[in-house]
């Protein structure tokens, strides 16, 4: 709780001097500091303010720097560790938007250990005046995995931020020197497309499947940078074909669309890890896209290497799209029809073995 914010509790619905019941309502009075502008806080037109009211149980009221919450107990408690919660991150410097205070309202829901303010403040790369940082529990316990651990899976749906993390913090470790390369791969098999059947030479049909990472690239380093880069080899965009009888030293290597390897593919690219080196796998397990009987490499690889030490499993869910926030309707939509699904075709003894609708 922020030290220079003060607290008043006052209770209402009884006489003075009368005992208190269990009845009395609660009121808070929190007067927040004067170097933290309200407007701030409450948001142009008091934007954020409404939507602390409507996420709690509780009468807000604003006058001056002072904000009064009334209300049940616990809901009051709640929206005044918010509170404490929002100025802390305002006194970081970094602004609050909508955004900030539905995520930081989110996880005080969670109540977990971890403060909102230590995920949302985090900070892991800066380039063109754009932050990039965590906006979610687990995405922070991901970027908090990458640090600690060697190899790191990071499985979840689409939008989850599980590649777009991964190679902030490649370019974090190679502006701190911690490693001499970033090298980024992906299986060139999507969406039931095989290459020889595509048009243009190999390297114009591989291109499709790795513009992706190259956009990541554009809003994470120098765009007349980049060339530069690829051209010393210092960062590698490459099939994983390319990855075979190497051994990958001093580098910050991550697999995307995992799900799509086989167990073989897999276990080639886990044995590429050199000396000095990390590597991060992403993927999402309900979008495989492989050939049918062909097993995905990234739904088996925990029961393998779950006893092994070193090696971090993280699993992001619907909860932590940060697109538009529509998507994260879709894929929570999608998930519950694919259960109901699978139920009614375990109930029926004919489980469906058709391709689950892929996400982009």
């Amino acid at each position: 709780m922020d030290k220079d914010i003060r607290h008043d509790t006052t209770r209402e619905g009884r006489p003075h001097g009368h005992p208190m019941t269990e009845t009395d309502t609660p009121q808070h009075t929190i007067v927040v500091p004067a170097s933290v502008p309200m407007v701030a806080l409450l948001g142009p037109r008091d934007e954020h303010l409404a939507l602390i009211e409507k996420a709690f149980e509780a009468d807000i009221h604003v006058r001056g720097n002072q904000v009064t919450l009334r209300g049940e107990s616990a809901e009051v408690a709640l929206a005044e560790r918010l509170i404490d919660e929002l100025v802390t991150i305002i006194r970081t410097g970094q602004g609050i938007t909508p955004e900030t205070v539905e995520r930081a309202i989110g996880m005080l829901r969670q109540e977990t250990t971890e403060r909102p303010a230590d995920v949302l403040s985090m900070n892991i790369l800066s380039n063109r005046g754009r932050t990039i940082r965590p906006k979610t529990l687990n995405q922070k316990r991901y970027v908090d995995a990458i640090d600690k651990h060697t190899i790191i899976f990071g499985i979840g749906p689409a939008g989850t931020g599980k590649t777009y993390l991964a190679m902030a913090k490649a370019v974090q470790a190679l502006q701190s020197k911690n490693v001499n390369r970033i090298i980024l791969t992906r299986p060139a098999v999507e969406a039931g497309e095989r290459l020889g059947f595509l048009p243009g030479t190999l390297s114009e049909k591989i291109d499709p499947y790795l513009r992706p990472l190259y956009d990541a690239l554009h809003d994470m380093l120098d765009p007349e940078t980049i060339p530069k880069l690829l051209a010393a080899g210092t960062i590698e965009v490459a099939p994983l074909a390319y990855m075979r009888g190497r051994t990958l030293n001093d580098a910050f290597i991550i697999l995307d669309e995992a799900q799509n390897t086989s167990p073989e593919q897999m276990k080639m690219f886990l044995t590429r890890l050199g000396f000095g080196s990390k590597m991060v796998v992403t993927g999402d397990v309900t979008q495989v896209d492989l050939p049918s009987g062909t097993k995905s490499g990234l739904r088996i690889v925990e029961d393998i290497l779950t006893d092994i030490e070193d090696v971090s499993f993280n699993r992001l869910t619907a909860h932590d799209v940060v697109r538009h926030r529509l998507v994260g309707h879709i894929v929570a939509a999608y998930d519950t029809y694919e259960a109901l699904r699978d139920k009614a075709d375990a109930e029926r003894g004919n489980g469906d073995s058709g391709r689950r609708p892929r996400r982009a």
